[in-house]
């Protein structure tokens, strides 16, 4: 995956709070749909932060204090994209959006922006407070996506991914399918807490990984409303195969084997590790939205 090193990046689009602590006491998931639309919450099918091997707590706040708020200084250019995990993240954000603002203007309609808040340890959102234990997820709330950079490492030593820029930047762009899911109010049609293979909750996460694979199909091809050239210059088919590889470390029936031994699809929040690939698939080889109904 490769930047183009002359553009710009948008550091609005980011809101860097890392080493900020969430006042009061225990931090907890709330507002319901945060849980559903969490890319990791193993509490919801009886598998607790620890046994996934993340702590209640997540990273130390002290120890990232002096990087909170450098986003805006430091991630000016592509070439910061190239060299920085923080920036890389600021220039993903700004292509996914660059994606989804151009499609809907194709389809005659107009998109909303959602920031990406950078966090470390725990944060304060409109769903409630969330400790770096339950992944990155998206805020229907406020309209934000949220994330600790720590979750990039959990996802190989923890998870077995094998990584690569690609395996982040699937991650951020199916946190943005839930926000478009939201503009389009599908996302409601996971609130009525059910779970299992056939659930509501696991066609939304197979639709944002669908579209994870739209957008990816496109981000090169896709210019920068500043520039008019793509901020994401280049795709591998390397690096679609380190994006469906985090797809499949993700799948409910790899986490669940992983921390309880055997796998419960009545359960399922997210789908199987195959379909999570399936649909990222189909999104990338198709490139077209529509063909994301993972509610047919």
């Amino acid at each position: 995956m490769q930047f183009d090193d002359d553009a710009g990046l948008d550091t609005s689009e980011v809101r860097d709070v890392r080493g900020s602590r969430v006042p009061g006491g225990r931090a907890t998931v709330g507002g319901g749909i945060v849980g559903l639309v969490a890319l990791i919450l193993g509490v919801f099918f009886g598998v607790g932060p620890e046994e996934l091997g993340l702590t209640e707590e997540g990273a130390d706040p002290a120890a990232s204090a002096s990087s909170a708020g450098q986003v805006a200084e430091a991630c000016r250019k592509g070439a910061d994209a190239n060299a920085r995990e923080d920036c890389r993240i600021v220039g993903v954000v700004n292509s996914v959006q660059d994606y989804w603002r151009g499609e809907y203007a194709r389809r005659g309609g107009r998109y909303t922006d959602a920031r990406t808040v950078l966090f470390t340890g725990r944060v304060g959102t409109a769903c409630g407070a969330a400790t770096s234990a339950v992944g990155p997820f998206y805020c229907p709330g406020d309209g934000q996506v949220y994330l600790d950079l720590g979750f990039f490492g959990e996802l190989r030593t923890r998870f077995g991914a094998t990584g690569g820029p690609f395996a982040q930047a699937y991650v951020v762009a199916h946190e943005y399918g839930h926000h478009v899911q939201d503009l389009m109010g599908t996302l409601r049609r996971a609130e009525d807490g059910r779970r299992g293979a056939g659930s509501a909750a696991v066609r939304v996460e197979l639709q944002a990984d669908c579209y994870a694979g739209v957008w990816a199909r496109h981000a090169a091809a896709t210019p920068d409303d500043r520039t008019g050239r793509p901020v994401l210059s280049r795709l591998t088919e390397a690096d679609i195969r380190d994006g469906l590889d985090a797809a499949a470390a993700v799948g409910d029936d790899r986490i669940q084997r992983r921390s309880q031994g055997r796998v419960t699809p009545e359960s399922w929040t997210h789908g199987s590790a195959e379909q999570r690939q399936a649909w990222f698939a189909t999104g990338y080889r198709t490139g077209d939205m529509a063909r994301c109904d993972t509610f047919r």
